[in-house]
Formats: structure tokens, sequence, C-alpha cells
């Protein structure tokens, strides 16, 4: 989890902020989509908040994609600030906000036993290929937009429930092979054939579904 602690200490620092501005401020953790992550909230007027806060974690699995089939990570990193309009007498508001984010894509090809890979479309040798591996990158600054529903008792603790959308933007891979092929322009042009691929097949990610609870203590 890159620099998890970094924003960890950076949300705190916040939070500790927002406390010597105003008595209506809380804290919490959280879990989702996004990874693990800690959150401050600060309420400077009735229903308009802001909150504060980083998330991480690493998921593993495996990817089938382009004909190849990968050993991937989904490297969540990220930190954000979000303003909220709350609805009157209702539990329901409105998020937006903006993340500063690191989330990337790591894939490195699996063993195919000497097996043929599917480089690009082009069937190769093993030994030509070697092994692929990638990176895929999104935008560092992106937009998210949601709902949330806030549950408290005696405006001490609560669950936040949030549903919305990261824009990531584009994904950009960067891939390379390590096989005896590689420089060479034949190569080369099926290295790049199957990076475009890549980037297609995971232009999904670029709208990221966030779906997370937090558990809140308010001060």
């Amino acid at each position: 989890m890159k620099s998890t602690y970094f924003k960890a200490a950076l949300a705190a620092s916040a939070i500790m902020t927002f406390g010597t501005a105003s008595a209506d401020f809380g804290v919490g953790v959280k879990a989702g989509t996004l990874g693990l992550g800690l959150e401050g909230r600060w309420n400077p007027v009735p229903m308009i908040d802001f909150r504060v806060g980083a998330n991480a974690y690493d998921y593993d699995t495996d990817e089938s994609t382009s004909g190849i089939d990968y050993d991937a990570t989904l490297e969540l990193d990220s930190y954000y600030i979000t303003g909220n309009i709350n609805f009157p007498l209702s539990p329901l508001r409105l998020t937006a906000g903006v993340f500063a984010n690191n989330n990337e894509v790591a894939l490195t090809s699996q063993d195919t036993g000497g097996q043929d890979i599917e480089l690009g479309g082009i069937p190769l040798p093993a030994d030509v290929v070697g092994t692929v591996s990638g990176r895929t990158y999104f935008e560092d600054v992106a937009p998210y937009a949601g709902i949330g529903i806030d549950f408290e008792i005696f405006d001490k603790v609560g669950l936040n429930f949030d549903v919305g959308v990261l824009w990531q933007g584009e994904p950009k891979v960067g891939l390379t092979a390590d096989g005896t092929g590689s420089g060479l322009l034949p190569f080369e042009a099926a290295l790049e054939l199957e990076r475009q691929q890549l980037e297609d097949d995971l232009s999904d990610y670029k709208a990221y579904p966030v779906v997370s609870l937090a558990f809140i203590y308010n001060f």
C-alpha cells in the first residue's frame, strides 16, 4: 500500500484542524471498493459538511484479457476531499469531490508451460514472448459524485453508506516482454497491438464504482 501512512497522517492532521475550528467534527474508519480508509468530517454550517480521507488496499486476482492469462494486482491508493449537502429531516445527502488518484493495475503473464502465447492476436512461441509485464495508470486527479446515507445515534456514533462513481479517465498501459523476440521490429509491433488491446479491455475502469461503509464517531 503506497504512502498509506502519509495519507492517514494527512487525514488526521485535517481532522485536528477541523476540531480547533468547530466542536462539530468526527472521525471514522471505512471499507469499500476503494479499499480500507480513514475519514474526517467537519460541519461548518447546518446541512453542509466537508470530508477528507485516505484509502488503500492491494487486491490480487487472475485476469484473462487479450488472449493472455495474467496474475493481476489492483493497487488501490487515493486520498480525497468532498463537499456534502444534507437533506433536512432525512439521512440522505449528495456528495461531490475530488480525488488524488494513484490507483493502478499491475499485470504479469502466467506460465503457459511452454505453450504458444497469443500476443496482439498473433500466436508466438513461449520463449520468444517470455514474461509479459504491464502496469495501468489513470488520471492523477479524478472527480467524484455520489449519494450517501448517514445513520447516527444521539449525534455521537453512526454508520455512513456511500454509493457513487469515481471518474478515473481512460487507462494508460505500459507493457514489456523479456523473451528472445524483445527488440525485434515484428515482435515489438505485436507487443504494441497487445498494449492497445489491453487499454481497450481495461477501459471499464475509467468509471470506477464506489461503494463504502464507514463507522463514525462525532466529537
